[in-house]
């Protein structure tokens, strides 16, 4: 006999739902008794608008299977359509637990030719596009908590590998995500007394965004094997993130792929020495090598998102 669901009755948006990542989020809240909120702008990978509404598509797939769920189009990345994403939880439901923030897009360029154009277009949609929702969202929930009613509200943010340790060709994107990690400390640090926890995922899986970049790396294996890349492998940590089980978790970073999850640490300090007085260039140069041969290698610069 099945248990009680994870988010039963708790009103959830998922921003950039209607493909990958985020369709695969807004479904697996939905299994779990979840009222969703799909946002998606409906644009192509480089950000220009598409032809469809996936949006509608993913809360119909959800209404069909018995769920609940409404359609939102409009552009988080901007104040008008970031207050409407959350106005239209609390005009279609009633109230707002939980916001995963998920929408991106790619502008792949080596950084010599990357135009100003690409890297504010990528900037906006991933950073702008997660701070705006979450200050609408933020400020609804401190006013829950100034009159007396402190919500148990979640937010679950979408880093990257190329965010934790960079990513050869993708200077824009992983600036963006590591903003994004910044941002996931100071949310977690400020909204805490109003009852809000914020953490960060960095999630590996076949998206539009990687399948093109990692075609072998991505394809899906055969029928009887394990598919470490689909993107339902990240969501049952985002779903645990955004319920309230996930109590006392906040401004943490997770790494998640296939079936391994790993929390990352960031950065803590490694060897040190001081000298009690100001140094010279050149001492400042050999104590460094000093140290940085008693430090551990950095990890690997990633190749992809």
């Amino acid at each position: 006999m099945s248990g009680p669901l994870l988010c039963e009755g708790r009103v959830v948006i998922v921003t950039g739902a209607g493909r990958g990542l985020g369709r695969a989020h807004a479904l697996a809240y939905a299994a779990e008794g979840a009222r969703v909120v799909v946002n998606d702008l409906g644009v192509g990978l480089d950000g220009t608008p598409g032809p469809d509404s996936p949006a509608a598509r993913v809360a119909e797939e959800i209404r069909a299977a018995g769920g609940q769920a409404v359609a939102h189009g409009g552009d988080i990345a901007t104040t008008d359509g970031a207050a409407s994403l959350v106005r239209t939880a609390l005009e279609t439901y009633g109230s707002l637990d939980t916001l995963v923030n998920n929408a991106g897009f790619l502008r792949d360029r080596m950084l010599v030719n990357l135009d100003e154009d690409d890297w504010d277009a990528v900037l906006r949609v991933h950073l702008k596009g997660h701070f705006l929702p979450l200050k609408h969202a933020a400020a609804h929930w401190r006013s829950q908590a100034k009159e007396g009613r402190t919500p148990r509200a979640r937010v679950v943010n979408t880093s990257s590998g190329a965010g934790l340790l960079g990513s050869v060709g993708q200077g824009n994107y992983s600036a963006a995500k590591a903003g994004i990690i910044g941002l996931t400390l100071v949310a977690a640090a400020e909204l805490g007394r109003y009852g809000v926890q914020v953490n960060a995922i960095a999630p590996a899986a076949r998206t539009r965004m990687t399948e093109r970049a990692f075609a072998d790396t991505m394809a899906a294996p055969g029928a009887d094997s394990f598919d470490a890349m689909a993107p339902e492998n990240v969501s049952p940590l985002v779903v645990w993130l955004g319920a309230s089980a996930s109590t006392g978790v906040t401004g943490r970073v997770f790494e998640t792929e296939g079936g391994r999850i790993t929390v990352m640490e960031g950065w803590r300090p490694g060897p040190t020495a001081d000298k009690g007085a100001r140094r010279t260039p050149s001492e400042a140069g050999d104590t460094a090598l000093k140290l940085l041969a008693e430090a551990e290698v950095p990890g690997a610069v990633y190749g992809a998102g």
